[in-house]
C-alpha cells in the first residue's frame, strides 16, 4: 500500500503554487473550507479558481487577494444573498479585481469531462437560446460531422493544475468514498494534474474494500489524502455534521464591510494558525447542535461462491 497521507499544511505547500488553476469542488456539502483557509494562510496568489458554485469559501479567497480569475457556473451565498467580496472585485474594480468566465452548471461539468477524457471538446446543447455565448468566447457552435444540418455548442477541455475536494473517508492509498449529494468531485479529480482529498477520517483499506461501489475516486487519481475532521464547516458532511446555517446568515454582514471581512480573515484564519486552531476557537461543544441523528442505509450483500 502506498501511503499518501499528508498534513493539510504540507499538502497545500507541496501541490498549490502561485498562478495555478485550482479546482475547489464540493456541491452543497463537502465543500473544502479548511483547504481554502490554508491557501489563504500560506499567501498563495494569482490563482484561477474553478468552482461550479463559488460560495463563501470563494468569497474568502477573493477577499484575501488569492484569486485573479474565477471560472464558475453560479455564485452566491446559498439561500441568503450576495458574496460582497466577489461583487466588489467584479463590479467596482476593487484593490484586487478579478476576471470572470461563466458557464452553466452542465457546461462547466462538460469541461471537466472533456479534460478527464482527453478529448478536444465536449458537445452540449443547453446553450441554444442563451446569452452566455455572447460573453464567453469558449462557447462555440460546430456542425455535426454526421449531419450537416445539425449544429451544437461545444466547450473546451479543462485540466486544472490541482483539484481539492472533500469526502467522508479514504484509506491511506487515497481510495476515496463519499455519499449524499455528489457534485463534480470525481470529474475534477480525473481532469486535474494533481489531486488533494480532505476526508473526515482515514480508515483501513478493508473498510473501503467492504463496499467498493461507494468509491468515487480511486487511489491512482489522488496525490495526497488529508485527514481533516470538520474540514467542510460551515457546509456539511452527510452523516457527520449538518450545515451551519447561522454562519451562512451571518456572512453577508461580514462580507459587505471590507474592514469586517479583513478582521474576520485575520481572526479566524491567520490568528488560529491551523485548522485545529480553528476548531479550538469554535469550542469543544460547538458541533453538538450540528450532529445528525444516525440514519443507516440498508446493507448490501456482496456474497459470492468463491
Amino acid at each position: 500500500m502506498t501511503n499518501k497521507r499528508f498534513s493539510l499544511h504540507d499538502a497545500v505547500a507541496q501541490f498549490v503554487s502561485d498562478g495555478e488553476v485550482l479546482a475547489l469542488e464540493g456541491f452543497t456539502h463537502l465543500i473544502p473550507y479548511a483547504a481554502g483557509h490554508e491557501i489563504i494562510r500560506q499567501g498563495v496568489r494569482n490563482l484561477t479558481l474553478v468552482r461550479m458554485t463559488p460560495d463563501i469559501v470563494a468569497d474568502q479567497l477573493v477577499g484575501a487577494g488569492c484569486v485573479s480569475k474565477l471560472v464558475f457556473a453560479f455564485t452566491g451565498n446559498s439561500s441568503v444573498g450576495s458574496l460582497y467580496a466577489i461583487r466588489r472585485a467584479v463590479e467596482a474594480g476593487s484593490s484586487s479585481p478579478i476576471e470572470i468566465e461563466e458557464y452553466s452548471h452542465y457546461g462547466l461539468l462538460a469541461r471537466y469531462q472533456a479534460g478527464a477524457s482527453g478529448v478536444p471538446f465536449m458537445p452540449i446543447r443547453s446553450y441554444a437560446g442563451s446569452d452566455l455565448p455572447k460573453v464567453n468566447p469558449n462557447l462555440r457552435r460546430v456542425v455535426s460531422p454526421f449531419d450537416s444540418d445539425v449544429e451544437t455548442y461545444v466547450v473546451p477541455p479543462l485540466n486544472p493544475d490541482v483539484a481539492i475536494v472533500h469526502a467522508q473517508r479514504a484509506d491511506l492509498s487515497g481510495n476515496v468514498q463519499s455519499w449524499g449529494i455528489l457534485g463534480p468531485q470525481q470529474e475534477a479529480a480525473f481532469a486535474s494534474r494533481k489531486t488533494i482529498v480532505l476526508v473526515e477520517e482515514i480508515v483501513d483499506d478493508g473498510v473501503i474494500r467492504s463496499d467498493p461501489n461507494r468509491t468515487i475516486i480511486p487511489g491512482f487519481a489522488v496525490d495526497a489524502v488529508v485527514e481533516c475532521g470538520y474540514g467542510a464547516h460551515p457546509s456539511f458532511a452527510q452523516g457527520y455534521y449538518d450545515r451551519d446555517n447561522d454562519f451562512y446568515r451571518a456572512w453577508s454582514d461580514i462580507s459587505k464591510d471590507p474592514q469586517k471581512l479583513e478582521q474576520w480573515i485575520q481572526e479566524w484564519i491567520h490568528d488560529v494558525g491551523s485548522h485545529s486552531g480553528y476548531l479550538s476557537k469554535l469550542g469543544s461543544n460547538f458541533f453538538e447542535r450540528l450532529t445528525p441523528a444516525p440514519r443507516f442505509s440498508t446493507p448490501v450483500n456482496y456474497g459470492s461462491v468463491l
